[in-house]
């Protein structure tokens, strides 16, 4: 699972990794290890792209912080660019 995936979906609101498999297995059909998240939460944070939140005595949520904020900016611009062109010549059909 690429952390992308993870990065995006942090971009609603902040989560648990629970939460995180859960919305991944509504999009794909198949939830994730706890150890698939966990290694992309760890290698977003790693980067500094998100942050740990907080929520309770023992709940950490997971939040993008302004890196990965920007780094999904340049991301989309980059994506629109490569396939903006096919999701025209689909809307035409």
């Amino acid at each position: 699972m690429p952390s992308f995936f993870v990065l995006l979906l942090l971009t609603k609101e902040p989560m648990h990794g629970k939460k995180i498999a859960q919305e991944i297995a509504k999009r794909r059909g198949a939830k994730p290890t706890p150890g698939r998240i966990y290694l992309a939460l760890k290698d977003l944070s790693q980067r500094g792209l998100i942050k740990r939140e907080k929520q309770g005595k023992k709940n950490i949520a997971h939040a993008r912080a302004d890196k990965g904020t920007q780094g999904m900016e340049g991301t989309w611009q980059c994506f629109y660019r490569a396939f903006d062109e096919i999701f025209e010549e689909q809307k035409s059909k």
